[in-house]
């Protein structure tokens, strides 16, 4: 479990600080951030294992990024360990209602929040893609990062593969290129929207053995989607 990327948001820098030592001797890796806005792009762009997220803060708040989160089907199962200063029962309801993995209230022992952030951990495995993906023939390994078509091995940059990461995590769902920019490239890289369209060609193109570049689909007027069901 050590090793993992662990995004602390708490707008005040003090318990951040606590936070992070306290992680960092149990050999986990930490990025910060004091506001919902920076940890959202945080999440975009660093992907962490694990949201440790304060309920109160300025601006937009932790339950309220906690709810964004848990909508959009990327970060969906993303685990979120809220932390308050309240320990009221229907504050833990509430912020256990959208979404979060778990629910530590402040004063806590460093001990007992590395113990409880094992345990989510431990609970989010299935969702970590260690797994191989296979579709029709196509497998992707993340493991090894590699990728085959029937056994035969595919070569491919590392922005092509992924995109394909991607689609083959969020099949039969259509994204605009704005949205594959973010997802794929991170949410502060600024890269023309037709960027997108060059790698899509050479996507298709590692993929155009036995037809499989056609798993790669242009939705007109939206932008591309990964789908086995070929379209009339």
């Amino acid at each position: 479990m050590t090793g993992r990327k662990i995004l602390i948001v708490d707008d005040e820098s003090a318990i951040r600080d606590m936070l992070r030592v306290a992680l960092e001797m149990a050999d986990y890796q930490c990025i910060e951030a004091g506001n919902a806005q920076d940890a959202h792009s945080l999440i975009i762009d660093e992907k962490p294992d694990l949201i440790l997220l304060d309920w109160m803060m300025p601006g937009t708040s932790g339950i309220e990024l906690a709810r964004r989160l848990k909508r959009d089907e990327v970060t969906a199962n993303l685990p979120i360990i809220m932390l308050t200063a309240k320990g009221e029962e229907d504050n833990k309801i509430q912020g256990l209602e959208v979404g979060a993995d778990d629910y530590i209230t402040k004063p806590f022992s460093p001990r007992e929040l590395v113990a409880r952030l094992k345990a989510v951990l431990r609970r989010a495995d299935p969702h970590v893609n260690s797994a191989p993906i296979i579709v029709q023939g196509l497998c992707l390994d993340p493991a090894s990062h590699r990728v085959t078509i029937n056994n035969q091995s595919v070569d491919m940059g590392p922005t092509e593969y992924r995109l394909l990461e991607f689609f083959l995590t969020h099949q039969e769902r259509a994204y605009t290129r704005s949205q594959l920019l973010d997802h794929v490239w991170g949410g502060n890289v600024y890269v023309e929207e037709r960027t997108v369209d060059v790698h899509i060609r050479r996507l298709r193109k590692a993929l155009a053995i036995d037809g499989h570049e056609d798993l790669v689909q242009t939705v007109r007027g939206t932008g591309y989607r990964f789908s086995t069901k070929i379209e009339a």
